[in-house]
């Protein structure tokens, strides 16, 4: 299992790094779940953080296609070795062929580009709160159009975690799902440590912006608060005791 972890700015990415982030995501908290930084921060993060350690980018809500080929076209970060995700969600597009074919849009345009993303539709686990579809219609809309990657996320960031707004057994159920057709699964949505031992073993990839920073999501990247998150990602911490 991969801990991807989210920093607003370049001064954030050692702090990360020496967690034992796996994954550095360019992402601004300030707006919204999938809110993008600027190309200049974009540039600054990528110029902090090894060519080799993947980096993943936050690129927003999208109803149109022209606009996704755009932003996904618009993420250069050529001379990187690692693996580059493009993550994409559907706030406001409540339709699921409307969805499919923004995924079509945002895979057409990743395969033109000399970085190649790897393109990861966003399902919201509150979907209602954003007007788009379930996540099990969306996964499927997204294996439909030839993705290999999808991320479980929640839509309001208000500190309602994912296990609150999704069930473990629909969350096991997506995971199967995902799985089985081959598509890395990623789950984020305000886990903290707890959270974690509930949805470590679902996940190929677990996203954190707010447990790993001092102050909360709106804070500062903090490498101890990481760190914890890591070990207990491997399991180098004792389980915490659950209830329910």
């Amino acid at each position: 299992m991969l801990l991807l972890v989210s920093v607003r700015a370049g001064e954030e990415v050692a702090a990360a790094l020496a967690g034992g982030a796996d994954i550095i995501d360019a992402k601004e908290p300030a707006r919204g779940s999938l809110g993008p930084v600027s190309p200049e921060v974009l540039q600054a993060i990528s110029e902090r953080a090894p060519a080799s350690v993947p980096l993943s980018v936050a690129l927003g809500d999208f109803t149109a296609p022209d606009a996704v080929r755009r932003a996904v076209a618009g993420v250069d970060l050529a001379g990187r070795r690692g693996p580059t995700y493009v993550k994409l969600g559907f706030a406001g597009e409540p339709s699921v062929a409307g969805v499919s074919s923004l995924v079509a849009a945002a895979l057409h345009a990743a395969a033109a580009t000399s970085v190649r993303p790897v393109v990861v539709p966003v399902a919201y686990a509150d979907h209602e709160s954003a007007c788009s579809p379930a996540p099990e219609a969306l996964l499927r809309a997204t294996t439909a159009a030839g993705a290999r990657a999808f991320l479980l996320d929640t839509y309001m960031k208000d500190g309602t975690g994912l296990l609150e707004t999704l069930s473990l057994e629909r969350l096991r159920a997506l995971s199967a799902e995902a799985k089985s057709a081959g598509l890395m699964f990623a789950l984020a949505g305000s886990l903290d440590l707890a959270a974690l031992d509930r949805v470590a073993s679902l996940a190929d990839v677990i996203g954190v912006r707010g447990a790993a920073c001092r102050g909360g999501r709106g804070g500062s990247v903090d490498a101890v608060l990481v760190r914890r998150l890591r070990e207990r990602v491997r399991g180098g911490l004792p389980s915490l005791s659950l209830v329910g």
